[in-house]
Order: structure tokens, then C-alpha cells, then sequence
């Protein structure tokens, strides 16, 4: 059986990963019939190949409508003047959605209703129970009190289902991240302006010694999402001597950096 190396010198988010581990042959029907049978509304996905860097890439991208959507592809939200006006839906639906945010035993409930095999319902439940152990600890509270906010959202149970069904359909032998290579600088959040790694990301860095480096991009390389993909799913974290690549694949990120790729890559190696 093959490995799997993911090469983080991009950083990692859900997408990313979803879209890379597609790329390299993932069951992309048994994502989709997971992804449509759970008990959300408000998204639609869609899987392309589009061209970043000069590249064709595979893009994982979960549209939201109006009233579900949270700006985390909205680089002038993220990063822009914090006093600046927002434009957003003010339906009862929308102020109903942004006021109510999902405990962990929500997100169980959601999976468990999903019609996903138990490997890949297993790992998506231990992404989220380290999610919850992560915002539990920067905000002073349970895994079983918390309440997600950012990680709650539908596109990040999205996300994170796509990357669960994903890596059970490939099932290598071991999954191998060296390093993740981290922005810097501050991003904004439902909470106000944050330090990168975001808190959660450095909790997660923190309880699972996921070595880091940080680079020279200003921005949000390694989400919350993608870190807790590699502490749940990593095995090793070294590479072998040599090796011999059996295949690779590209996952695009949504977000545009001057001085990096905004690209994962995935390999096969043995």
C-alpha cells in the first residue's frame, strides 16, 4: 500500500485538502452522496480544475447562499478596515442563522444522520472533537460546552466530511506531514482581530506537536480546518530517503497571497 505526503509549504484549509486528495483519485461519487445526504441546507458544491500559478488545479468549492455565508473567502472582510461598513443579509433567516451556533453534539448529530462509512464518519468526529478541545481551550470552556462559531459553519462541515469520506476512500498505509508553513500578521474573525496562527490553529499545533514555520506571506495560510485534518489524520512525520511517486495531486486554495502558491499538493509515494 501506498503513503500519503502532504506538502504544506502553502499552508492547509479544508478545501485544500478535499481538493488535492480528489486530485489523487478519492472516490469523488462517495463524496458527493455523503455530502448530499446530510441534513444541512444553504450549499452546493462544486469540483473543478482551474488554473492557479500557471497550473492545473483541482477546486473543491462550497457555495453558500446569502444567508449562510461567513466570509472566509472574503480576503477584503478578512483583512480589511475593521470599522468598514458590511454588507449582509438582514432577513430574520440570516440574523436567525448568524445567532445560533452548533455544540459538538450538534455536529455528532449531523454525521451520524450522513451517509458516510464508519471510517470516514469516525475520522470526520475526531476533527471536530479536536476542533472543540482547541476553541475550548482559547475560550476558557468544555469540548462539550463550546460553541462553533467559524468551524460550525456549513462549508467547514463540508469541508471537513469531503475530507473525511476522501482520505477512508484512498486508505494509505500512512499519512505523512513534515511541517506546515504558517503566514503572519492578524485576521479577522466573528469575534473581532486575531493573531495568525489563529488561536485555535496554535492549540491544535500545541496538543498534537505539529512542527510549524513561519514564512514571509501576511495573511492565513494554515486554518483551523486544515490543521485539525493533519492532527487527525497524521501518522508520521518524516519522509523516507528516497521514493518512488505514484501520483500527485493539486488542491487550490480560495484565498490570493503575494509570494506563495496558494497550492497543497498530495502524493502517492511509495
Amino acid at each position: 500500500m501506498a503513503k500519503l505526503y502532504l506538502e504544506c509549504s502553502a499552508g492547509i484549509s479544508g478545501d485544500m485538502t478535499a481538493a488535492a486528495l480528489i486530485d489523487l483519485g478519492a472516490d469523488r461519487e462517495a463524496i458527493l452522496r455523503a455530502l448530499e445526504s446530510l441534513p444541512l441546507e444553504g450549499f452546493r458544491v462544486e469540483i473543478s480544475t482551474v488554473e492557479k500559478s500557471g497550473l492545473a488545479v483541482c477546486d473543491f468549492d462550497v457555495q453558500l447562499d446569502g444567508v449562510h455565508e461567513n466570509h472566509d473567502h472574503d480576503m477584503e472582510w478578512l483583512f480589511g478596515d475593521p470599522g468598514a461598513p458590511r454588507h449582509e443579509d438582514h432577513s430574520p433567516a440570516a440574523c436567525e442563522h448568524r445567532h445560533s451556533h452548533r455544540t459538538l453534539s450538534d455536529v455528532y448529530a449531523i454525521l451520524d444522520q450522513g451517509d458516510l462509512l464508519e471510517g470516514a464518519r469516525a475520522l470526520a468526529k475526531k476533527m471536530f472533537a479536536i476542533l472543540a478541545q482547541a476553541e475550548a481551550t482559547v475560550h476558557g470552556k468544555t469540548p462539550d460546552t463550546v460553541h462553533f462559531h467559524e468551524v460550525g459553519a456549513v462549508d467547514s462541515i463540508v469541508d471537513i466530511v469531503a475530507c473525511a469520506v476522501a482520505l477512508d476512500s484512498l486508505a494509505p498505509e500512512e499519512v505523512i506531514v513534515t511541517h506546515l508553513v504558517e503566514g503572519q500578521g492578524s485576521i479577522r474573525c466573528q469575534h473581532g482581530i486575531i493573531p495568525i496562527p489563529a488561536p485555535a490553529v496554535a492549540a491544535i499545533a500545541q496538543e498534537w506537536q505539529i512542527p510549524l514555520s513561519v514564512g514571509s506571506v501576511v495573511g492565513e495560510l494554515v486554518t483551523p480546518t486544515g490543521a485539525s485534518f493533519v492532527a487527525a489524520a497524521r501518522s508520521a512525520s518524516e519522509l523516507p530517503e528516497t521514493f518512488t511517486i505514484q501520483k500527485v495531486g493539486m488542491g487550490a486554495g480560495k484565498r490570493t497571497y503575494v509570494g506563495t502558491s496558494g497550492i497543497l499538493r498530495a502524493f502517492l509515494i511509495e
